[in-house]
C-alpha cells in the first residue's frame, strides 16, 4: 500500500522472540546465540553493560560495537523498537524490573534455574564484550618488559588485589622469573625503592585509586622501574603506569570489586602468563614440567595423595 512503512530486511528480526514482553534486556540475552554476528556483537555489548547503553549516544554505541550508527538504528528496529531512543527507554524499563542491589541481570520473580542462567549469561556476555576491547599490543609490551627485567614485583591493595598479586607471583617464579609479592604496605614501599632501571612492578587494583598502592607505584617509577597496571581505564593507577592492561567491565550491584572484575583480572593474568611461557620457550616448559613432576612425586598435587582416597 502506498505510503506504508517498509520493513528493514537487512537485519534479523527479533520482534517475535518475546512478543509483548516489557523486558527487552532478557529478550536480547535469550536471543544472542541465534543472531547474526553483527547483531550478536551489539546485543552482547548492551547486555554486558545495560546502564552504560542507556546513557550513551548512538555514535559511542556504534564505536564500541565496531559498527556504523545506522546499524545501531537498524538493530533497534529489529528488536521491536521505533528507534534508538525507544530502545533505551525499553532498556531502562528492563533495568527497573531487576534487582539493582543484588544483580543487574536477575529479577525478583526469577526461578532458581533462571537465576543460574541469567548470572552465567551475564558473565559470558561481559567476557565477549571485554575481549573485543583488550589490546594484544599492550599484552606484548608487558611480556617484553617482564622478560627483560632482572626482577618483577607484584603488588595490590585489598583482599582481592592481594590474592591476584600473589597468584601472578606464583606463576612468574614457576616460569623462572625472579619475583616478589608483598601484602604489607611498608614492605611494598621498601621493595619498590630497591627496584632499578629495567625492573618491573605489576600493580593490580580494579578500583585503581588506593593511596598506598599509588605511593608504591610512584616510588618504583622514581627508582627507574617499569610499571604495568591491571586496572580500569582512566583511574589514577592507569595514569601513573607505563603499560595498562585494562579491565573495563560493568560495575557490580553489591560489591565494590565484583565477580566480573575478578574474572577479567584473572584472565588478564592467565593471558600474560601464557604469553610469557610461550615467549620463554623450551626452558620454561621444562621448568613447568619439573614442578609438575615434583608435586606429583611428593603426592602434594595428586588425586592419590593421602586423605584423598588413594591407597
Amino acid at each position: 500500500m502506498a505510503g506504508a512503512p517498509t520493513r528493514d530486511t537487512s537485519a534479523h528480526d527479533l520482534r517475535g522472540a518475546d512478543a509483548g514482553s516489557p523486558d527487552l534486556l532478557r529478550t536480547l540475552r535469550d536471543s544472542i546465540d541465534g543472531l547474526p554476528e553483527t547483531q550478536a556483537r551489539i546485543a552482547r555489548m548492551i547486555v554486558a553493560d545495560p546502564e552504560w547503553a542507556v546513557q550513551t549516544g548512538v555514535e559511542l554505541l556504534a564505536e564500541r560495537a565496531g559498527v556504523s550508527a545506522p546499524t545501531i538504528v537498524r538493530f533497534a528496529r529489529a528488536v521491536g523498537c521505533e528507534g534508538v531512543r525507544d530502545m533505551k527507554l525499553k532498556l531502562a524499563g528492563s533495568l527497573a524490573l531487576g534487582t539493582p542491589y543484588v544483580h543487574r541481570s536477575v529479577r525478583p520473580t526469577d526461578a532458581p534455574g533462571e537465576v543460574v542462567r541469567n548470572v552465567v549469561g551475564s558473565v559470558t556476555s561481559m567476557l565477549a564484550e571485554w575481549q573485543s576491547g583488550l589490546d594484544p599490543d599492550r599484552i606484548e609490551a608487558a611480556v617484553a618488559a617482564i622478560r627483560a627485567a632482572k626482577r618483577v614485583d607484584t603488588a595490590g591493595t585489598g583482599a582481592t588485589s592481594h590474592f591476584l598479586a600473589h597468584d601472578l607471583h606464583a606463576r612468574l617464579f614457576r616460569l623462572g622469573i625472579p619475583s616478589n609479592s608483598f601484602s604489607d604496605a611498608h614492605l611494598q614501599l621498601t621493595a619498590a625503592s630497591c627496584l632499578g632501571a629495567g625492573d618491573v612492578l605489576v600493580a593490580i587494583s580494579y578500583v585503581g585509586r588506593m593511596p598506598a598502592l599509588l605511593r608504591t607505584v610512584a616510588v618504583a617509577r622514581r627508582a627507574g622501574a617499569t610499571v604495568v597496571a591491571i586496572t580500569r581505564t582512566g583511574t589514577p593507577l592507569h595514569h601513573a603506569a607505563d603499560i595498562l592492561l585494562a579491565v573495563d567491565v560493568p560495575g557490580d550491584a553489591a560489591m565494590r570489586v565484583g565477580t566480573d572484575a575478578i574474572i577479567a583480572q584473572i584472565i588478564v593474568i592467565e593471558i600474560l602468563s601464557v604469553r610469557l611461557g610461550l615467549a620463554l620457550g623450551d626452558g620454561a616448559s621444562r621448568r613447568l614440567a619439573a614442578v609438575h613432576d615434583l608435586l606429583q612425586s611428593e603426592q602434594l598435587d595428586s588425586d592419590d595423595a593421602p586423605g584423598m582416597g588413594g591407597e
